[in-house]
């Protein structure tokens, strides 16, 4: 559009002004109607970091669960060790009646403790060494989505480690009159069996843990490029967005201020005329 004679007003300064000021104000480069192209792969991105996010929470509280069960296990190894020392003493015939009762009443205390840490240790109200704090058959296989797409799942494997899962009942059970060297010799067998199976349950856990860390890992990657790649799209650079606003302020203002000049001219030549 022409103001008067000479001076030429761009009405896309005023446009360009405001939306370098919408920009730096929203902190995007981009909008629906600036780029939908960019904007739809953005709003894409963002919806993949978000499911990102939340695997790595999941994962995240997978990996404490499981170090909570390995550690539980752990006391109950050290537990068995004790017992089986507890027997080895009592196996002997240089044990007196006497002391050999006191460690049948020291090895049954120490089964009651491994009970207890099974009911007792869970994750979020999830029991994970046997199946509930009343029902003392085996856990539940737990399921960890690791990922974002459905088959993302990691699995544990199923846990009973206690006396009833480890075969231990009967050492529990073991009525103090009728326990000799040859009885407390009989359990060694069953006390080796149930450490090499608090064992396998720990190894277990060692390889589902591994498996989560190393997921970790590849979504910690994953929404570090996913979030670079949405700011490259979406954020805004300041610096230039800022010195693109400058200019064109004072290509608007200069314009303003010709325009105003143009109508200061184009009356005193009306009042010139009329006089």
């Amino acid at each position: 559009m022409q103001i008067g004679n000479n001076v030429q007003y761009d009405p896309s300064v005023y446009v360009n002004l405001n939306q370098s000021l919408n920009r730096i104000s929203a902190g995007a480069q981009t909008s629906a109607a600036e780029d939908p192209a960019a904007l739809s792969i953005a709003e894409q991105l963002k919806a993949d970091n978000s499911g990102v996010a939340q695997a790595v929470e999941n994962t995240s509280n997978a990996i404490a669960a499981v170090q909570i069960g390995d550690q539980a296990l752990g006391e109950q190894s050290s537990i068995l060790n004790q017992v089986r020392e507890n027997l080895l003493q009592a196996s002997t015939d240089t044990t007196s009646d006497e002391g050999r009762q006191a460690l049948l009443n020291e090895t049954q205390d120490l089964l009651k403790n491994l009970n207890n840490i099974a009911s007792s240790t869970n994750y979020n109200g999830q029991t994970l060494l046997q199946n509930s704090q009343s029902d003392t058959s085996g856990s539940e296989v737990l399921q960890f989505q690791a990922g974002e797409n459905s088959n993302d799942i990691i699995e544990t494997d199923a846990v009973q480690s206690n006396t009833e899962g480890l075969g231990l009942d009967g050492l529990l059970s073991q009525d103090a009159s009728t326990f000799n060297a040859e009885t407390a010799r009989g359990f060694l067998d069953t006390i080796d069996s149930a450490i090499d199976t608090v064992n396998s349950y720990r190894s277990d856990l060692g390889s589902t843990q591994n498996q989560l860390q190393s997921s970790m890992g590849s979504l910690m990657t994953q929404y570090t490029e996913t979030s670079s790649a949405t700011s490259i799209i979406q954020d805004v650079d300041y610096a230039q967005e800022v010195a693109n606003f400058s200019k064109q302020n004072i290509l608007a203002q200069v314009g303003a201020y010709a325009a105003a000049q143009s109508n200061n001219i184009n009356q005193n030549i009306v009042n010139r005329l009329l006089t």
